[in-house]
């Protein structure tokens, strides 16, 4: 893998270890709700959802 991709990935985990961090997750904790689900929930699935997407666009322009 070349070090560039590495290190997206590096900053990747480090920028996912801040947003799942308690008082970054904390904002989200409110009573309103998103299509029945509490805010939190959605915050916390919409931000591992765009990580998983991010980490796939990075390791398959590695293949390539």
């Amino acid at each position: 893998m070349k070090k560039r991709h590495e290190q997206k990935l590096v900053i990747l985990s480090i920028g996912l270890m801040i947003a799942f961090s308690i008082p970054i997750s904390l904002l989200f904790n409110s009573e309103r709700e998103v299509l029945g689900y509490p805010m939190i929930l959605i915050y916390l699935f919409v931000v591992w959802m765009i990580s998983i997407l991010i980490s796939f666009v990075i390791v398959k322009k590695y293949n390539e």
